[in-house]
């Protein structure tokens, strides 16, 4: 599942016209990317949350055969569920088996093939990061392969696998997954990885510009630091 619901508040105005996952890197939207990734990685079927503008997104991306995949559409109301609300409300697309789960605007070169062979924990598994300067306190912390509340702490990176089950109690409507997480931490039920590879939150115009300018850098894999952004 890809999520691309969002308003793209931090882009504006560029997101008044166009929905973030359609904003070219390179010669690639953000999720075009993703779309690419996935395939390569042996994924058939694909689940996008659409809110803001989604009807051009679906237009965009149509039924997936271009990339050799099945797109499904999870249509949200105006103003969009947030992340886990988005993720109740696809449940009937998603299936009983785990999945992944992607924001649309990471941009990232994470080897996604590995997912579909990881078994995670009750709820779910995430992928971890190095703090951006943007969010230098981090998410969570990581010990023996489990996910804690204390430090050192990475950030989540926005991908992971997660159970359909962890959802299904929500009540419908707009929930944040922070919560979720939270609850599944003290459980002891979300297990997590770090990854140091390439990695960046696509979220402001500055964010934006980098992205494009690694894209565009030949030498942009050896040279990235996620750290600064450069």
């Amino acid at each position: 599942m890809i999520l691309a619901a969002g308003r793209g508040e931090r882009l504006r105005p560029l997101t008044d016209r166009t929905p973030k996952a359609l904003i070219e890197v390179g010669d690639q939207t953000l999720i075009e990317r993703h779309l690419a990734a996935l395939a390569a990685a042996g994924v058939h079927e694909i689940v996008i949350n659409l809110a803001w503008q989604g009807d051009r997104i679906e237009r965009h991306l149509g039924s997936g055969e271009a990339f050799g995949l099945d797109i499904h559409y999870s249509r949200e109301p105006e103003g969009a569920l947030e992340t886990a609300g988005g993720v109740r409300h696809a449940l009937p697309l998603l299936g009983q088996a785990p999945f992944i789960l992607i924001s649309a605007d990471a941009l990232t070169d994470f080897p996604l093939a590995s997912l579909l062979t990881r078994t995670p924990a009750a709820v779910g598994h995430l992928v971890l990061v190095d703090n951006p300067p943007h969010h230098a306190q981090g998410d969570f912390g990581l010990k023996d392969g489990h996910l804690t509340r204390n430090s050192p702490r990475f950030t989540y990176s926005g991908i992971g696998v997660f159970r359909p089950s962890a959802f299904q109690a929500l009540e419908p409507g707009p929930r944040a997954l922070r919560s979720v997480f939270e609850t599944a931490i003290d459980a002891r039920q979300l297990s997590g990885e770090y990854y140091s590879g390439r990695w960046l939150d696509v979220g402001t115009p500055q964010r934006l510009e980098r992205a494009r300018a690694l894209i565009a850098d030949s030498h942009g894999e050896r040279s990235f630091d996620r750290r600064t952004g450069a």
